[in-house]
């Protein structure tokens, strides 16, 4: 009897699981907001697959029941835990390592659960005590009463886990019905007790389905219930004893574990699941949110900046949210992008990077984003703003656009840390961005190769590569040109840009000169090598320059050298390009993206600075040569024309974006 159990019980949980995927389809395509109201309700009664599915159920529950009352409820009950792997797989939803990892570890729990009770439950006791069982009762009206006031994956989950308490107490009082010799006239009660309740669970589910995928629902109930179920056998029918309920103890809270962390990781909706509405091509409005943003000078920065104006010039409603220049938080209008700043404070180990403090930050962007009510959300960066962002983005069921410009390399050198430190903290710091970026919508990166080293690094999603852009008429031109030979870089003077490379080709190229557009904390020591190489008179650091400087800058160079090692698409290469310039590169990470060897440069191995003279002295030996380069640089940029970025930014936005629930808009947007 207890193999037929376990089997009818395997084939009620693969009807469930279908059942389930066609019920959370039926709500999402009747629903427009995370909460099941009438109109929804009388919509899913006119859809045929919310009936099949209750047939399903039907199918299930009976299957469920027989078994009931062949084999005890602790084994029996953890069985449906099958329910929840196969609703994963036809939902469709991606299979990540950190998804199968949560749903092996509530699998392997369950079925540790089940073997715990097979070898150690014992029969029904002669008069079990059903009213001791109704604790499940105000435990489940407790639960459904905090999802009233929770949000996203928080209330799909309370919502779930009030409904599996119910029926995990309808399964003990089924069994009680079933198998026990309680009153007669007490059978009729409990099992319209059991019906009342199995009714109530079944609503609660299908609002927990509005709230939220598929398998999350499942989830809670293939966990929950066997393990309501099982207490109430243990200390109510008394089917299972002191020593084998404390061995379920470890297996119990591994697939809790596992529930909490499948919560956790899965989106907020079923990619398969039926899309809401989706919002009408047109303005958009668009949260762009960043650690660092005009004026900053960096590549993050310049790109977010860039964005955010193309598109508001393309008539979206841009707002921007990031960290302030001073103590003080405001929101002001700049280019046409709303920009809301937060209050920061500023860093000893760069004078230039301010961060705001996590408490602020956590209290200030969900404020922000609930009264902006965007229809997407496109993070520039997993730190203190950016992470405040994905968080309450997907709590409100807003689609979150995550783009990665982040290498540990490019801020380990600010830092106190000692180098044998850096590999570990750079992959603690690669783990952390798959993390937080694990929960986004869509994530992007400016190149394949950045998009490889993310996917490397742990980001279990695949990674959209799309080029930062550059607005390729500004650069247009030419500039009167030295004498020598110019050779330009252009960026932040840090460790990992090994500007001291062209610095040392320079000592071995005399006829050439060389400028230094930019700043940072290894500035003193470039100029005191200069110095040691004897190419002092022919070096000149500009520092940062105005807009138009930078121009003339590249157009008056001969040749752009871009010695860095940690460039996820170098904008300033880039730049270089549009002004018809040939590149010279060390050939790592993003960089050959650019750079086609013997067409518009060549690449040298980092470190190389004999070979990187080599390169340039080849790419200057003749002015049709350089002419040549120079062409081929304008004509592989014009891929990474910036219209081509804001339209394909667009494309992504109004492909994820639904129209939200009235009630979580605020009409009302922060100025």
């Amino acid at each position: 009897m207890l193999i037929l159990a376990i089997v009818l019980a395997a084939v009620g949980a693969c009807c469930l699981a279908a059942a389930a995927c066609l019920q959370h389809g039926a709500v999402h395509r009747s629903a427009t907001e995370p909460v099941l109201r009438l109109p929804a309700v009388l919509t899913i009664l006119r859809t045929p697959a919310w009936y099949v599915g209750n047939g399903l159920v039907v199918l299930g529950s009976g299957l469920h029941i027989i078994a009931l009352t062949l084999a005890p409820l602790a084994v029996v009950q953890p069985i449906g835990m099958i329910a929840l792997v196969l609703t994963a797989v036809l939902s469709g939803i991606a299979l990540t390592r950190s998804v199968v990892a949560a749903m092996a570890l509530s699998v392997t729990g369950i079925a540790a659960l089940t073997v715990c009770a097979a070898l150690g439950t014992g029969t029904v006791v002669p008069a079990p005590d059903v009213a001791a069982a109704h604790w499940a009762l105000p435990a489940a009206a407790a639960l459904a009463l905090g999802a009233r006031f929770a949000k996203g994956r928080t209330r799909c989950l309370l919502l779930a886990v009030a409904a599996a308490v119910l029926f995990g107490f309808t399964s003990a009082l089924v069994r009680a019905a079933a198998v026990a010799p309680i009153a007669p006239e007490l059978v009729a009660v409990v099992i319209a007790e059991a019906a009342a309740a199995a009714l109530a669970g079944a609503w609660l589910v299908h609002q927990a389905y509005a709230a939220g995928p598929a398998a999350t629902v499942v989830g809670a109930l293939t966990v929950v219930d066997p393990l309501v179920a099982v207490l109430i056998g243990a200390f109510a029918y008394g089917e299972t004893g002191t020593g084998t309920l404390a061995a379920m103890v470890v297996p119990a809270l591994a697939a809790v574990a596992g529930l909490a962390v499948l919560a956790r990781v899965l989106p907020p909706r079923d990619p398969a699941a039926p899309a809401r509405e989706r919002r009408p091509e047109g303005p958009l409005r668009i949260a762009l949110t960043a650690d660092t943003y005009w004026p900053d000078v960096n590549g993050a920065a310049n790109f977010a900046h860039r964005l955010a104006t193309g598109l508001a010039e393309r008539g979206h409603d841009v707002h921007v949210v990031c960290p302030s220049t001073t103590a003080s938080g405001l929101t002001e209008t700049v280019g046409g992008v709303t920009v809301h700043r937060i209050g920061s404070t500023g860093t000893p180990f760069h004078p230039d990077f301010r961060f705001c403090w996590p408490w602020r930050a956590d209290k200030a962007v969900p404020a922000l984003l609930d009264a902006i009510a965007p229809d997407v959300v496109h993070t520039q960066a997993h730190f203190i703003v950016g992470r405040a962002a994905v968080r309450a983005a997907t709590a409100a069921g807003i689609p979150v656009v995550a783009t990665n410009h982040f290498m540990p390399e490019n801020l380990l050198g600010f830092g106190p840390l000692p180098r044998w430190s850096h590999r570990l903290v750079a992959a603690l710091a690669w783990r952390d961005l798959a993390r937080v970026y694990g929960r986004a919508t869509v994530c992007t990166t400016p190149t394949p190769r950045a998009a490889e080293l993310l996917e490397r690094n742990g980001l279990d999603r695949p990674v959209m590569a799309i080029s930062c852009g550059i607005d390729r008429a500004r650069y247009a031109g030419d500039a009167a040109r030295p004498d020598a030979p110019t050779l330009l870089f252009v960026g932040r003077l840090e460790a990992e840009k090994n500007v001291h490379e062209l610095l040392e080709a320079a000592a071995l190229l005399p006829q050439t000169r060389v400028e230094i557009v930019g700043d940072g904390s290894v500035r003193p020591r470039l100029e005191a090598l200069a110095a040691e190489l004897g190419v002092a008179e022919r070096v000149r650091f500009h520092g940062f320059v105005a807009d138009r400087e930078l121009v003339q800058a590249y157009q008056r160079a001969d040749v752009f050298c871009m010695p860095g090692t940690a460039e996820l698409q170098s904008i300033a290469t880039m730049e270089a390009m549009a002004a018809g310039r040939p590149v010279v590169a060390a050939d790592a990470m993003a960089l050959p993206h650019l750079v086609r060897p013997g067409r518009n440069g060549w690449l040298y191995p980092p470190g190389d600075t004999a070979e990187m003279a080599r390169c340039i002295a080849a790419v200057i030996a003749d002015e049709s040569t350089l002419a040549a380069m120079g062409r081929a640089s304008l004509d592989l940029i014009a891929s990474h024309d910036l219209e081509s970025t804001l339209a394909e930014y667009e494309r992504v936005y109004l492909d994820i974006a639904a129209v939200p629930a009235p009630s979580v808009r605020n009409a009302a947007v922060a100025r």
